[in-house]
């Protein structure tokens, strides 16, 4: 009898958690993909700083200063289309995440009221009998 209650007890325990497990482990993942792209995108940034730098101590006459405008003109240019890519993939990622956790709210939800149901009904003729039973 204390080994059924006990595992009755144990079930319900994991079956109240297991949302919030979900949610710790969904909010994990995407912590670790925004955390992982933005290295990179950190990495792609350092390294055309460094480029730029590199070129910048290469500079010796009037034509390696030109050449080295034009060039960051357009590294610059490159620099902002690929700060729009990665704002782009940012927000899909947030975008992405956000509908990950209204799939887990709204199935959570489902069987809350599953459960409130189930246990509803399963009072209600509790309640009945009892009462048939006060009356007899």
């Amino acid at each position: 009898m204390q080994d059924k209650m006990m595992d009755a007890f144990n079930a319900q325990t994991r079956q109240m958690f297991e949302p919030m497990r979900k949610m710790n482990s969904l909010m994990l993942n995407n912590m670790e993909k925004m955390t992982q792209y933005q290295l990179e995108a950190m990495k792609r940034y350092s390294q055309m700083g460094t480029e730029r730098i590199r070129s910048a101590t290469e500079i010796n006459d009037a034509e390696s200063l030109r050449d080295f405008g034009t060039k960051q003109a357009e590294m610059m240019n490159e620099l902002s289309q690929q700060m729009q890519e990665d704002a782009r993939v940012m927000s899909e990622m947030s975008l992405q995440f956000k509908s990950e956790m209204e799939k887990l709210f709204s199935e959570a939800g489902q069987k809350m009221s599953e459960q409130a149901s189930a246990t509803a009904k399963g009072e209600q003729p509790a309640k009945a009998s009892s009462q048939s039973s006060r009356k007899s």
